[in-house]
């Protein structure tokens, strides 16, 4: 049985008419059973539900935070396990995706990195987070506007798969996702954003920085031993011309390490000229973590430092931290789960 998630809208089984038709049960109103399709002849139900699948996923658990993002834990199809979040806002609804069961990244401050590599994730797999997401939320797919590939993985490693989804999300009878409403993080892999430049999707790039100077970065960024921040940064200047997209630069603050203010100064002078904005995160503490995070008035310290010097600046107070959802903290470790199976008779919910 193949996953038809892994196709674009173009591909899908049927006539030009019925690819729309499926395109649009799939992607506008979440169908999770091809039962449900009931504008398409019974005989081509049938032979759908024969042949193709639309869940990647034997179990999907919620984790509701107080303050009402949701952890999604994804029990994938051979067992291994990924996670999601969902953060609705006033004004948009958000995601962030997993791309990769684990992170082979292994920065020091992150909890998934701790995990170590499981696999890749398919087009599928990270398209259906989106699909099961919108079924538990009892929303339409396409009324999550903001997706963020910010989850498990590097996405930039797993680069095929990542495109494929994104193009589906892209797509006018896919998710139907403005370019500017997709953001792919990445800890900088130069390669990767040379091509991710090259395929000219428009989405927004947001560069996992974390210090100013490679002697920081290797001590806290496994990757930057084989990266050094001038390689990365001659691909990010490369993405913004070709793409005119602003990048983001995300950066954790971690006492003592690289929350120093003459920190924040060579990061000025690092970013000059660039069309960059600054994420500041906090720390999200989890078990076993060899560093600990920068105190809120060193966060506040650091960043006016940066305003100061002409730097756009933000601080990204982290969601969900009560359910192991904050940025940082994806490990697959959360309690008392509230289940269940992306299965017809959950259509209703």
């Amino acid at each position: 049985m193949r996953a038809i998630l892994d196709l674009l809208p173009e591909e899908l089984p049927g006539e030009g008419y019925r690819k729309a038709q499926i395109a649009h049960w799939l992607y506008a109103r979440g169908a999770l059973d091809f039962a449900e399709m009931t504008d398409l002849p019974k005989a081509l139900r049938e032979a759908l539900d024969r042949e193709w699948r639309i869940s990647e996923f034997a179990l999907v658990e919620a984790y509701p935070s107080r303050d009402g993002s949701v952890k999604y834990l994804f029990t994938l199809l051979d067992g291994k396990k990924t996670e999601a979040v969902y953060m609705p806002y006033e004004n948009r609804k958000t995601v962030c995706l997993s791309t990769m069961v684990g992170c082979p990244a292994g920065c020091s401050f992150c909890a998934t990195g701790a995990l170590g590599f499981g696999r890749n994730l398919t087009a599928a797999e990270i398209l259906s987070q989106i699909l099961a997401i919108a079924h538990h939320q009892g929303i339409s797919p396409r009324e999550i506007r903001n997706v963020v590939l910010m989850g498990m993985g590097e996405p930039l490693l797993n680069l095929q798969n990542v495109l494929r989804a994104v193009r589906v999300m892209l797509h006018p009878k896919g998710l139907a996702l403005s370019p500017r409403r997709v953001t792919l993080s990445t800890v900088g892999i130069p390669k990767g954003i040379y091509r991710l430049a090259e395929e000219d999707l428009g989405v927004r790039l947001a560069l996992s920085l974390h210090a100013p100077d490679d002697e920081t970065r290797r001590k806290i960024v496994p990757t930057a031993h084989r990266y050094p921040i001038a390689e990365i940064l001659e691909a990010v200047r490369h993405y913004y011309a070709k793409t005119k997209r602003r990048v983001t630069f995300e950066y954790t603050l971690l006492e003592g390490v690289n929350d120093h203010l003459w920190q924040a100064r060579l990061l000025a002078k690092l970013l000059k000229g660039l069309s960059a904005h600054v994420n500041l995160i906090p720390f999200n503490p989890w078990e076993g973590a060899p560093v600990e995070g920068t105190p809120k008035a060193g966060i506040l310290a650091f960043a006016e430092e940066l305003r100061r010097l002409g730097v756009p600046t933000s601080i990204r107070w982290s969601r969900g931290q009560d359910v192991g959802a904050a940025c940082g903290q994806l490990a697959l470790k959360v309690p008392r789960p509230l289940t269940f199976k992306p299965t017809l008779e959950d259509a209703g919910r």
